[in-house]
């Protein structure tokens, strides 16, 4: 369905996810959630670099003043990178030890909106919080089962979000000022052969890129009419997320993982793992940042 070409990274990561585009310092983040491991690319060097945390590291964003938000576990914190000082900021769910946090993203008005689920992946025990600058989570939906991608479109007034095992991807009116969704409608229903929607970005088309997990690729969906529009083939079966990135904002960081695969399906598939960039036709958005 494509002609793409793909340039992959080889940083073999159990669960990569949550890639990221930094703006100021021109380059690609993304984690290894069950190492704590934590990766920038630069750009114009293709020089990769790795930090470590003793926890599992499920999100990386930007904060008001270029500093990390880091999703640590059940915590949030800010990370700066020249002293590699970590302050801790908020908390989720103290009382569901086998919790952690998953995706993330932030609204125009620099919310954090934040998802949990279970290391069991236990039906029903995750919800998706907002984060406003008083650092207070509030409760938006619950009964989620691996709470994941989000996007909004370009006018605030939608807000898209996907529990990863329903392989649908619903939609919300969204109430800028306030914070507040409403449910609307199923935008997109992912068929069973085309795996598990996982991580997601909008691009500048209003149109949604989705990470299938067990679907090898990243796939273009319209999330009006609900119909595939096209799919970036990769040579891995676990796809987790993407967003856009570069001076432009045209090329995806694509993530995928290692995990739940035997010996001889990583010997099939040796990329697994590893993060892939690929230059579209299409731009995408500079991420929010998390304003306290």
């Amino acid at each position: 369905m494509n002609n793409y070409t793909i340039t992959s990274i080889p940083t073999q990561c159990l669960l990569g996810e949550s890639p990221f585009w930094h703006v100021s310092r021109q380059s690609f983040f993304w984690v290894d959630i069950e190492n704590g491991k934590l990766f920038e690319h630069h750009l114009a060097t293709g020089k990769t670099n790795t930090k470590s945390f003793p926890h599992r590291l499920t999100l990386i964003l930007e904060g008001e003043g270029g500093e990390l938000i880091l999703a640590l576990d059940r915590k949030i914190a800010s990370y700066d990178l020249d002293t590699e000082v970590l302050t801790w900021q908020t908390e989720v769910e103290s009382d569901l030890p086998l919790n952690r946090f998953n995706d993330g993203k932030c609204d125009a008005k620099g919310r954090l909106w934040i998802g949990t689920m279970s290391t069991k992946f236990t039906e029903g025990s995750g919800s998706l919080y907002r984060v406003g600058k008083d650092l207070i989570p509030e409760m938006q939906l619950d009964q989620l089962t691996i709470s994941n991608g989000m996007a909004w479109t370009a006018d605030n007034q939608t807000f898209y979000f996907i529990d990863t095992p329903t392989r649908k991807i619903k939609s919300y009116h969204f109430e800028l000022e306030k914070g507040e969704i409403k449910y609307d409608r199923v935008a997109i229903e992912i068929p069973d052969d085309l795996g598990f929607p996982d991580g997601m970005c909008i691009d500048q088309e209003g149109m949604l890129w989705v990470a299938h997990y067990g679907g090898s690729g990243v796939y273009r969906w319209n999330p009006t009419t609900g119909k595939l529009l096209e799919k970036i083939d990769l040579p891995v079966p676990h796809i987790t997320s993407c967003a856009f990135g570069g001076e432009n904002l045209d090329t995806l960081l694509i993530t995928s993982a290692q995990e739940n695969m035997s010996s001889d399906q990583l010997k099939e598939y040796p990329l697994s793992g590893d993060v892939f960039l690929v230059k579209t036709e299409t731009r995408g958005y500079e991420a929010d940042r998390f304003i306290i």
